[in-house]
């Protein structure tokens, strides 16, 4: 019985038919399959590297608060102040290391203060149109508010002098957190001078020290410059042929900052200035930089030593923006003087703060024309446009001209 129940409990199974084989697909096939897949990885990342680079990047570089609740401008435009300190300390207020100051051939870490030599407004236009870049000279004579009229450049050094006073004293000891809010104070101090003194918003701004200049010229491997006749400068440093040539981060601070032996002193620097910024954004385009992690990275490490930014600005998106404007593509101007003078001793410009207003609205305010023609570095309506009006140097006395390759050719 028991067998019986056996074998009727288990119905006679069906034989499996043989399942029909999928045809082989082509080898050509799996090789694209698999390049997509290797694609697709790649593709998550690249994302997660640019991710972390973002990251890395807001989260290191100096970070300040001067332009909350500033104005902003309108249709789409931006306008970014880059300030270059003449500074011999870094962002702690700590002395630079000497061998970092022997390299700079700046002097020692106690002079310099907290100057704003360098002064730069770049206007970015929102729809895509040529940026223009206008240098005001150091030592324009302004209204500063808070400390009536004085050389444009001293706005940042008088207000954080005057701040770090007020928080001593309060019993405020801790040196580092007065230099950092002192810096906070100069920082406003110098966009408000500006901005009041252009008569434009600032949307972002850059702060830059001595150092700086160095490790950017360094991080980009050499910055290319073009020089209209030899010089000799034993103040800064500066020494070089006439002609087309790459300097390194030595040279390029050299360069900068170089004003003896030069026929228009101070505004041939800003002319220098100018054509340090126009090389270093060629070889940003021409290096592929943005392409090349290594590099990349390199240049952001260089920005967290001596760069400091608005909180509020998407570096990420600026530094592809960045991109558009190498080769060239900024034309750079540097405001008029009307006269030299002096004030208790000291060489100031005389400026006519009206006819600056003018000139800046004529050329970035909303009805300017997006195809009218830049002035050159001199101020000279109708330059052609480009970085300074960049192109062959004029001949001397029967010589060849020098050409610049694509960046300003200067004294």
């Amino acid at each position: 019985m028991s067998a019986h129940r056996r074998k009727t409990s288990h119905p006679a199974r069906r034989p499996r038919r043989p399942r029909p084989r999928r045809p082989r697909r082509p080898r050509r096939f799996r090789i694209a399959r698999t390049l997509l897949v290797a694609a697709c990885a790649l593709a998550v990342m690249g994302a997660a590297g640019a991710w972390y680079v973002y990251r890395d990047l807001a989260g290191s570089i100096g970070s300040s608060k001067a332009l909350e609740g500033a104005e902003k401008s309108k249709y789409g435009d931006t306008n970014i102040l880059l300030m270059g300190l003449d500074s011999r300390r870094d962002q702690n207020g700590e002395k630079l290391p000497e061998e970092v100051l022997d390299k700079l051939h700046a002097g020692s870490s106690d002079i310099g203060g907290y100057n704003a030599n360098t002064l730069i407004l770049l206007h970015v236009p929102g729809d895509g149109s040529q940026a223009k870049a206008f240098s005001v000279p150091r030592d324009d004579f302004v209204d500063i508010p808070g400390q009536g009229q004085d050389k444009i450049k001293k706005a940042y050094g008088l207000a954080k002098a005057k701040e770090e006073e007020r928080l001593s004293a309060q019993g405020v000891k801790d040196r580092r957190q007065l230099e950092r809010e002192g810096r906070e104070a100069g920082r406003k101090a110098q966009i408000e001078t500006v901005r009041n003194f252009l008569g434009v918003p600032v949307d972002h701004f850059a702060e830059l020290n001595l150092a700086g200049f160095y490790h950017l010229a360094d991080a980009l491997g050499g910055v290319p410059v073009c020089l209209k006749k030899p010089v000799q400068d034993k103040y800064s440093g500066a020494d070089f042929p006439a002609g087309r040539q790459t300097l390194n981060g030595q040279q390029s601070l050299a360069f900068v900052r170089q004003r003896h032996g030069l026929d228009m002193g101070d505004l041939d620097r800003t002319k220098r200035q100018q054509a340090f910024l126009a090389g270093a954004t060629q070889k940003l385009n021409s290096a592929g930089t943005f392409t090349d992690p290594v590099k990349l990275m390199k240049l952001i490490d260089a920005a967290k030593q001596d760069v400091v930014t608005d909180a509020g600005w998407d570096l990420l998106s600026f530094v592809k923006q960045a991109k558009n404007l190498s080769g060239g593509k900024v034309a750079f101007t540097t405001l008029p003087v009307e006269r030299f003078g002096r004030n208790h001793g000291e060489d100031i410009n005389v400026v006519d703060d009206m006819k600056i207003k003018r000139l800046i609205a004529e050329q970035i305010g909303p009805e300017a024309s997006a195809s009218a023609a830049a002035p050159s570095p001199s101020g000279a309506p109708g330059a052609p446009p480009g970085p300074g009006g960049a192109g062959p140097a004029p001949a001397a006395s029967g010589s060849p001209a020098i050409d610049g390759g694509g960046i300003p050719c200067v004294d």
